[in-house]
């Protein structure tokens, strides 16, 4: 049963999700809806999709949103339920629901300012201060010594370094090696994440556009997964083919639950969603 704190968030839920709608209206984004059920869930090989009829739920909406601005629409988003079979707990739900939004022209620290306006637009909305973030490089919150190898590097982030990201931040440059779907720029991935509340709350690239690079990241990943006893995540072949006829473009995938719960001060996801 629904407790009244539990009705109040999600009244602040409905009036975020209707400024961020406003926001990008404004700013010239056009709401696209994007299948659920999909081939290839994921590239990313620590994500745990969810299958269902043979099928995957989709883990974000990234894969289709990338065919749609290949097709010529330049500035997009979706706001949709989203899956993910990995860790419960507060911060974190097996159905979550997210904000993801592309457009052309525009490379990573392009982000900054539209998550800003969004955020921004959110908090005032509800009522919360409007905050004012901070930029740090991966490099210099490791002191200028990043570990070469990914087990000290997420032992260290997770112990040390996540932990004392409470203002509002922006991580810029991580390591080549996890740029993910990002492009790669010398040693650097030019990717960023956002942090508010002490959550992480979105995860920014410009985007990489080389399908024979894109192949074989997809390879990479499913090589990971196979010598650690998982199943490889399905090549989305329309994502590769996409590359190769994207603008340049940047795009960022955030977390509504953790949105509104960083603007509410709600330290629980379950009380920013209905019950289940």
């Amino acid at each position: 049963m629904l407790t009244p704190i539990d009705a109040l968030r999600l009244r602040q839920r409905a009036t975020i999700l209707h400024a961020v709608r406003s926001a990008l209206h404004e700013g010239g984004f056009l709401e696209v809806q994007p299948p659920t059920l999909v081939n290839g869930p994921a590239l990313e090989e620590t994500l745990e999709p969810v299958r269902a009829d043979g099928r995957y739920l989709h883990t974000s909406p990234e894969f289709a949103l990338k065919r749609v601005l290949a097709a010529g629409l330049p500035r997009i988003y979706s706001i949709v339920p989203c899956f993910r079979d990995e860790e419960w707990g507060r911060h974190h739900a097996r159905e979550f629901t997210m904000l993801e939004l592309y457009f052309a022209n525009a490379g990573y620290l392009d982000l900054i300012p539209v998550v800003e306006d969004l955020v921004g637009a959110a908090a005032r909305a509800v009522g919360a201060a409007v905050p004012t973030f901070q930029r740090r490089t991966v490099a210099e919150l490791f002191g200028g010594d990043i570990p070469g190898d990914d087990d000290t590097f997420f032992l260290h982030w997770v112990d040390r370094i996540e932990p004392r990201l409470t203002e509002p931040t922006f991580v810029l440059d991580y390591p080549a090696r996890h740029a993910a779907l990002a492009e790669v720029r010398g040693s650097v991935s030019e990717r960023l994440e956002v942090y508010l509340g002490g959550l992480e709350l979105g995860n920014g690239f410009s985007e990489l556009r080389d399908p024979v690079e894109l192949r074989a990241r997809f390879l990479r990943s499913a090589a990971h997964r196979v010598a650690l006893g998982k199943v490889p995540h399905p090549i989305d072949e329309g994502v590769i083919d996409a590359s190769a006829h994207m603008p340049r473009a940047a795009g960022i995938a955030i977390g509504v639950d953790r949105l509104v719960m960083a603007l509410t001060g709600e330290p629980d996801i379950a009380r920013v969603q209905i019950s289940r």
